[in-house]
Formats: structure tokens, sequence, C-alpha cells
């Protein structure tokens, strides 16, 4: 390369500014140590104290994530936090303003070390927000430790000081190598990230152990449940086992996993080495069970898919603020895909069983009015204003990326091993990117690098699939991709004459959803409506649901509702509309690249 006058000038600046910026890193790097207590936790407040040390700034901002990393929502945290204090190191108060709804301003000009006091209000037991009672703590970090730009890279401590009345605290946080002070478990952490990618459980929870592919795993058990410890320990261990033989090794030497009993189960959420599950108390046995294990098994192969392989946008994190990306269908929905097919590995199902779980799939895919509106790359990208924030019109204009996404993840797997001849299967690719970008690069990938390591992997350009059915809305040919394998492939698609409202049961008649193009939208009907009567007879949900599904098109019902208080009249012709449907059977069971997929 031959450098011209300016391109010296332009490097020479470029370098000038380059390593001013590490040497203001270095010389503006202060150390955090995190002190969590909870005095009353019938309060449901936790105290946070920060310990500040090697300060030389005139004023330090303090931050507070608005999100946490793997729910895609802006849950604005800080509207838990009390005020924001600060001291010096003779207890002097020093002055704290409020910068922004996330920050605050400590002014500390000559003070090299400071504490900053606050209380968080914990009470919405989810995986994703911290919950205190009487029971038992729990804390998400990025709830509730605060954070300055200057120190996100640091190493530091944060000591628990559990309430008299909680003898355990879970976390995958790494133990101090020194004692503790009496009434304290002290943890250590390599950067901000780690802490809050730990959650905490802090109470008198169940905890037991496992080993499965060479790492331990544990198990922390709160609240009441008809579980089994020698079954989970067994059942949880072959899930470990099918999703690490996935990907060929397992990268962690510890992991915890962090279960809610509750009466209401919400899911989980992802980490580096843990996760959080919520779950229903009454789900250890009958059918309840396969799906506390699908969970499990969806949860833990995201220590690879999502935490590992993910796209740029996903680390580091903003933590201000949205952190786009177009491929939470390869996050979500891939491993959708495979917490069906890890539990076909593991035993849980037949090869039938798990045909019927990926054709109820394409079903509800296929079927969903969103799904001929919004494409799956879309999903992805609105999943901060939509997937968290639905209303009565989504199910018109939206599709989940997690089962569209793990329905196109069962037609590129059957796709790689026809392509290969049963050598090579979405295994290999989610290997490949494993491999390159999560452990020799370091990064994440690009949606443009994705798409291309999926058309050199295929040895196709996949342009047409993403235009067709990641960027697109058009139904996939199930057929082209299914009946080789050995699966004959139905088109079950029929036309139905349908009102068009889903109803509420109860003792009123209220309208739930409308359908975009309905009979019920032509009558104007509104979600909220009541339904009082149909062709003057009083009628309940039952009554009015067997009346519309035997009348032909063009027939047409007079309903009297209530609206706001109002009482009025409409009449409703009915309309018919076509709901794709797929049946998928074995026809060969012996076929060789079935049996490779199904293995």
């Amino acid at each position: 390369m031959i450098l011209t006058d300016k391109t010296n000038l332009d490097m020479r600046t470029f370098l000038l500014l380059f390593f001013s910026f590490l040497f203001t890193l270095g010389a503006n790097a202060i150390e955090l140590r995190y002190h969590l207590s909870m005095p009353q936790p019938n309060s449901h407040y936790f105290a946070v104290k920060i310990d500040v040390s090697k300060n030389d700034q005139a004023t330090q901002e303090f931050k507070l994530p608005v999100w946490t990393p793997g729910s895609y929502l802006v849950r604005e945290f800080s509207k838990n936090l009390n005020q924001v204090k600060a001291i010096d190191a003779n207890g002097k108060a020093l002055a704290v303003k409020k910068k922004s709804k996330n920050a605050w301003e400590v002014e500390c000009a000559g003070t090299v070390s400071y504490t900053v006091f606050y209380e968080v209000y914990a009470f919405e037991l989810s995986v994703r927000t911290p919950f205190l009672d009487n029971t038992h703590g729990f804390v998400p970090g990025a709830a509730v430790f605060m954070y300055t730009e200057n120190s996100r890279n640091q190493q530091g401590v944060v000591k628990v000081y559990p309430h008299q009345s909680f003898k355990k605290v879970s976390t995958a946080l790494p133990s101090a190598d020194y004692k503790s002070e009496p009434g304290c478990q002290t943890f250590v952490f390599n950067d901000y990230d780690q802490l809050v990618d730990c959650p905490i459980e802090i109470g008198n929870q169940q905890e037991f152990s496992f080993t499965a592919a060479g790492v331990k795993h544990r198990v922390a058990m709160y609240g009441e449940a008809n579980y089994d410890v020698s079954l989970l320990q067994r059942d949880m261990a072959k899930v470990v086992e099918a999703a690490t033989a996935v990907f060929g090794s397992n990268p962690n030497q510890d992991y915890l996993f962090i279960i809610h009993n509750v009466s209401d189960g919400q899911g989980g959420l992802e980490h580096m080495n843990s996760c959080v599950l919520s779950v229903s108390r009454w789900s250890y046995t009958g059918s309840n069970y396969l799906g506390f294990i699908n969970l499990v098994a969806h949860e833990y192969f995201h220590l690879w898919n999502v935490k590992r392989i993910r796209p740029i946008e996903l680390g580091p994190f903003n933590y201000d603020q949205e952190c786009y990306t177009s491929l939470l269908w390869v996050m979500e929905g891939i491993t959708s895909y495979y917490d069906e097919l890890l539990l076909r590995r593991a035993g849980f199902y037949t090869p039938a069983e798990f045909l019927s779980k990926m054709q109820s799939q394409i079903n509800y895919v296929e079927g969903s009015p969103g799904s001929r509106v919004q494409p799956v790359a879309h999903a992805s990208f609105d999943a901060w204003i939509k997937a968290y924030r639905p209303n009565e019109n989504s199910g018109n204009t939206t599709m989940t990326y997690y089962s569209r996404g793990a329905v196109l993840g069962a037609v590129l797997d059957a796709f790689i091993i026809q392509k290969s001849k049963g050598k090579q299967s979405l295994d290999g690719f989610m290997q490949l990117l494993y491999k390159k970008y999560a452990l020799e690069q370091k990064r994440g990938f690009t949606e443009q690098e994705f798409e291309l390591e999926l058309s050199n992997y295929c040895g196709e350009d996949m342009r047409s699939f993403f235009t067709n059915y990641v960027n697109g809305t058009q139904i996939i040919p199930y057929q082209k991709y299914f009946e080789p394998m050995g699966i004959k492939v139905m088109d079950q698609t029929s036309t139905l004459t349908n009102f068009g409202a889903a109803l509420e049961s109860g003792e009123v008649l209220i309208v739930r959803t409308v359908r975009s193009g309905s009979a019920a939208e032509d009558a104007g009907i509104n979600v909220g409506d009541e339904i009082l009567a149909c062709d003057g007879y009083r009628i309940d949900k039952a009554a009015l649901e067997n009346k519309y599904n035997n009348l032909q098109p063009g027939a047409t019902i007079e309903l009297l509702l209530a609206r706001d208080g109002k009482v009025f009249t409409t009449k409703c012709a009915m309309k018919t509309f076509a709901k794709p449907q797929f049946s998928l059977q074995i026809k060969d069971a012996n076929a060789p690249l079935l049996l490779y997929w199904l293995r």
C-alpha cells in the first residue's frame, strides 16, 4: 500500500486518537465493590451499596440498564429505584443529580473513594425482574446493579448479606477465594457483563446436583412442588448430553439451574453458565413433565445458541436502549426446533411423536393470519415493540419468531440432509458458527455473514429462501423438503365458514379478538363488545358457535350487542376463509435420510 501525505496524516491522527483513548480508559478506570442486603424482606426492598475506589473524576455517572439480555423489551428497571445517595470516605454527603431516566451523576471531585447507596423495590416474580419477600429473594443483575462506563470492563466483587431467615445463596458467580465476613457470601466477576449474566437466588431453596457431559450441574429449587430429585437428575442429564452432542463439547465447568416452582409458570431465561426457569409447581407428572423437560432443553441449548453463537448486535450490550437484530428467528426459533429434536434424541419422543410436534408448529404458523403479513425477520426486529406488547389485533398482523423460526429450522435441517445425502445436518452448520465466530473470532456475526455462511454450507445460493420465507411471507413448500426424507406430506387446506370473532366464556359473552376481513369485522363488531342475543334469543358461547358453524356462506344472523353502556343491533353475513393445514406422516420408517434425521 502506498501512503500519500494525506493518508499519513490521517493515519497518524488515528493512531494518536486511538492510543489517547486507550490511555484515557486506563487512567479513568475505577473499581466498584457491590454490597447487597435485605434487612426487611417483607418490605420487598433490596439495599445496594457500591464502594468506589481509585476515582480521579470530578463527576461520575451511574446507570441502571433499561433491559436485560435475552428478554427483548425496555422494562425501565430504574422505576424501582428510590433516591440515590452518595457519601465520601468521611461520611460527607456528595451531591447526586438525576441525568436521565436511568442515570445519576455523582459530584466527586477530589474524592478518591466514596460510596453510593440506593434501594430497589422488588415484587415482580419473573425470570427477568427482581423479587423479595419472606420466602426468598431473586436478583437478576441488570435490574439491581448500577454501573459506570469506565468500570464495565473491570473486575469486581459483590458481597451478599442474606437475611437471617435465609440460609442459602445460589449463583453462577465464582466464590471469592478468601474468607468472607460473618453473615456474608462474597463473589467475584470479571466484568459487568458477567455480573449481570449471573442471577442470584437467596433463600432456603433445595439444592441438588448431577454430572453430565463432564460438567457439574447444580439445581436450586424454590417453592414446593411434586418433583422427584432422582428422576430430574436422570432426565436433565439426558438433555445435557443430547445438547452437548450437537456441538461436540461443553464450554462450562459448572452450570446452575435456578427453578421457581409457582402457580403460573412463565418460561425461562438463558445465561452463559446458568438459566432461570419459572414453571408450574405441578409440572413434574403426566404430560406436563415433558413440557418441563422441553423448557430445560430450550434454555440449555441457549448456552450455545444466543450466549455464544449470536448476532453481532447482541454483545457487547448497549444497556441504555434497544439492540435490534433480524436474527431472533435463528436465536429463539432454531432453539425452539432443537428443544423438540433434543427430546427425540434423548428418547422422550418416538419419531412419530416428534413429527406430530413439527406438524402442530407448521399448522399454527401457516394457519395464523399474521403469517401472511409479518415476515419472520421483521418479527425479530420488532420484538421490542410487538412481541412483548401484544394487543387485540396482534393475531392479524404478527407472527412469533419462535414458531416460524422452529419451522424454518426443521426445513433447513431436512434440506441440508438431502443435499449432503445424509452426511451433514443442521448440527454441522451450528458447529461451524460456534467454532468460527464464538471460539475463533470471539464475536457475533452480521445478517449478511449468516446468510453467506448458510449458502456456503448448503452448497447453494440461499437468497431465494431468505427472500421468500425469512424476509417474505410465502407458504413453505413442505412436500419439497420433507417428501425425500421418507415423510408423506398432505395438504389439507380447507375453506371454513366462520364468524371471525373469538369469544370469552363466562357469565357474559365478550368479544376477545376480531379476525381481519371476517364477517364480524364487516358487521362492525369490536373487541370488548358484549353479545347479548342472536336472532332475538339470549345466547351463550357454545350455542352461538354451534349456530354459525352450521350456516352457509352469505347466511345472515342478527346480533344484539352492548358497547360502552349502549345497546344496538347489527346484521352479520357469514364469510369463508382458507386455512392452510398440513399432515406429516412417516411413509418409510427405514428411509436412510429419515433415520439419520431422527437418530
